[in-house]
């Protein structure tokens, strides 16, 4: 496997531009970790308050939960329904008991997935809302990745590894996840080319080279041209608010010409990559 795997990680992003992508990730992620201190300070995940999670009126979700599912988007993405987050507001006690967990540098990556998540509805089963937090939370360690779903990694493994082993047989959840997560970061401590990637970036190069088959395909299909007409419009208007977000900050001398002339060439580039653009954007026009 490592010849054709060799061959697609040197083709990999050539231009650049999808490292300039995740290093944009990075850095917000480095500020939603700055804001959070709960590594540093376990303490202070005390101070979260139920409206941090969940905004009962006018019925929005909190700032916490606002950069994990948007502002950090691009290192995983998650959708989450508001009736999750009212029972995370509902339930804030046992979501910072879940925190602490998460921030406990003597559990291991197994221990915390299998922290007791169900106990709030909506975040059990396959754990991708605890994973992503976990991630973030523990990424510097190096024995994480920003994939979430359990088939996903299964997926990877029997492509990129080399007669993966698995065991016979997992005793729990967290351990499944853990053992899968080794053998892929295995493969990429094994090649110099990928050893210092960030790990969403690596995580990247699997998607768009190994893309996983489509679960759960929906019985009716939707209108093709329906969907292609309501696809263009939405990405007129977002078109739309990403200019007027480029003058309002020329306006207030935030941005060059320079910059918004590279800021529009990134946004036609490289579509994937737009939530972080704007995200990044946002921040700096509220600096």
């Amino acid at each position: 496997m490592i010849g054709p795997l060799l061959g697609k990680v040197r083709a990999f992003d050539r231009t650049g531009a999808i490292k300039i992508g995740v290093d944009g990730a990075m850095e917000l992620l480095r500020d939603f970790r700055a804001k959070y201190r709960f590594v540093e300070n376990p303490e202070s995940i005390e101070t979260l308050n139920p409206d941090d999670i969940f905004k009962v009126h006018p019925g929005e979700v909190g700032e916490f939960f606002h950069w994990l599912e948007y502002y950090l988007k691009p290192i995983g993405h998650l959708t989450l329904y508001s009736s999750v987050y009212r029972r995370i507001r509902d339930q804030l006690e046992d979501f910072k008991e879940l925190l602490h967990i998460t921030v406990d540098p003597k559990k291991s990556l197994a221990e915390k997935v299998d922290a007791p998540w169900d106990r709030i509805k909506g975040m059990g089963y396959d754990r991708h809302i605890a994973k992503k937090i976990i991630f973030c939370f523990n990424y510097e360690d190096g024995d994480i990745l920003p994939i979430f779903n359990t088939s996903h990694l299964e997926h990877f493994s029997n492509e990129i590894v080399d007669k993966p082993s698995f065991p016979a047989q997992y005793v729990t959840l967290g351990e499944k996840y853990q053992f899968l997560i080794s053998e892929l970061l295995g493969v990429k401590q094994s090649l110099p080319e990928t050893q210092t990637w960030e790990l969403p970036y690596f995580s990247r190069f699997l998607y768009d080279n190994y893309p996983p088959p489509r679960m759960n395909k929906p019985l009716i299909e939707t209108n093709e041209k329906t969907r292609a007409d309501s696809e263009i419009r939405n990405e007129q208007r977002q078109f739309r608010e990403f200019i007027e977000l480029l003058n309002e900050l020329q306006r207030k001398g935030k941005l060059s010409a320079g910059e918004y002339r590279n800021h529009g060439k990134l946004w036609r580039e490289q579509p994937e990559d737009r939530q972080i653009l704007v995200e990044r954007l946002r921040l700096l026009l509220d600096k």
